[in-house]
């Protein structure tokens, strides 16, 4: 396993669409900041972003299913993005990237109003550190920042605690709800969010955990 984790690693520096950058890379603002549309994506459609993508099977799935519109996924994980990255590669896709980094890094990536929309796919739930969830109050509001006034940004987890949490700190900010569902697939909501699934999250169902979702945007006032 370790031997193929480390070709893995060697194939993630030939990707272009795979981005690794260095503590010296984001001292100031990463190079492609502000500038992803024209520099990268060479079009000027709108940028959706998952954060803790994984394998990336969000991205990947949403980026076929809407070619007029840029994906990129973000993960810490270098063997996770490295399935994601052959997979665009294998499929040739023209708008996907993926960025290896960390959240707490995100404002070096991308200037004011750069995204349009913002996925959350079954982050780390991290018990006890509530203020490292991807919902805390510092988080929503580093995504104020480069995510455009109206944008909508959506977290799905299998974790009940985790889910409450988001709820109660969305309500104490007033941080519009647009739907919420602590059991996504009986919930009647037939949007993008139930036609992708991650590898984990069908594993997850075939034993019968239920799949929470929030669909929300961010108070600006």
């Amino acid at each position: 396993m370790a031997k193929k984790k480390l070709i893995h690693f060697r194939e993630n520096l030939t990707f272009p669409h795979l981005f690794q950058p260095g503590y010296h890379d984001i001292e100031e603002d990463f190079r492609l900041s502000s500038r992803w549309g024209k520099d990268f994506f060479s079009n000027p459609n709108p940028i959706i972003l998952e954060l803790g993508c994984g394998k990336g099977e969000y991205t990947v799935g949403l980026a076929e299913k809407y070619p007029e519109k840029n994906f990129i996924g973000i993960d810490f994980k270098g063997a996770r993005l490295w399935r994601g990255a052959k997979t665009v590669q294998e499929k040739n896709l023209k708008n996907v990237a993926f960025i290896r980094t960390r959240a707490d890094h995100l404002n070096k990536f991308f200037g004011p109003g750069e995204i349009s929309e913002i996925w959350i796919t079954f982050p780390d739930p991290q018990p006890g550190k509530k203020r490292k969830r991807l919902t805390a109050p510092v988080f929503l509001d580093r995504y104020k920042i480069f995510l455009c006034p109206e944008g909508i940004l959506h977290l799905k987890t299998d974790d009940l605690d985790f889910y409450n949490y988001t709820l109660e700190i969305l309500g104490q900010y007033h941080h519009p709800i647009l739907f919420s569902t602590d059991d996504l697939y009986h919930s009647g909501f037939s949007e993008d969010v139930i036609s992708i699934r991650t590898f984990y999250e069908n594993m997850w169902l075939e034993i019968g955990k239920k799949i929470c979702y929030i669909k929300f945007k961010l108070n600006r006032t």
